[in-house]
């Protein structure tokens, strides 16, 4: 069974590595190498992962399994695109799985424990960003009610991207 707990400042190595190791797994085949190593480079390193974890408009969650980290996801709160209508907006900023976990309840279990997260900060709707080019996951959050209510450019290295914006309501009506 996952065992998913907040991360604390001395996770911010690991959380590091498991952060690029699955980026460069999902995205290296379709982007090209300087991009991948420019985004990287700003997005995971240890600081910016101990930064990230220190901040108090941030929540990241690891995910245990059987010993193992086995992935991560990370919450912000604070603007949001004009296209999800939200009195209180919450961010899934990432939600990353190492695919030798996949299928084994990994996501499922970040994904409620993001929820809970929101509920627990008064959040009214949840949304993300998650790459036009990336079919798997949008499947899969529109598994958990999110649907499309926009896009918005996500520079990936020098290559600025189109993601599609999905939002839901943190608890249904």
């Amino acid at each position: 069974m996952p065992n998913i707990r907040r991360a604390r400042h001395g996770d911010a190595t690991q959380l590091s590595v498991i952060a690029e190791e699955t980026f460069r797994a999902t995205f290296a085949g379709v982007n090209t190498p300087g991009n991948m190593d420019l985004h990287c480079r700003t997005s995971y390193s240890e600081a910016i992962q101990a930064e990230e974890i220190a901040d108090p408009n941030r929540v990241t969650l690891l995910c245990e399994y059987s010993g193992r980290l086995a992935g991560f996801a990370q919450l912000r709160w604070g603007k949001a695109p004009s296209c999800v209508l939200a009195n209180a907006p919450g961010e899934l900023q990432r939600l990353y799985v190492i695919s030798e976990f996949h299928g084994k309840g990994v996501a499922h279990g970040l994904m409620n424990a993001c929820m809970d997260e929101m509920t627990s900060h008064r959040s009214d709707v949840v949304w993300l960003g998650v790459w036009e080019r990336n079919p798997k996951a949008i499947a899969f959050y529109k598994k958990f009610g999110f649907h499309e209510v926009g896009a918005h450019v996500f520079p990936l290295g020098n290559d600025p991207q189109r993601d599609v914006v999905l939002a839901r309501p943190v608890v249904d009506s």
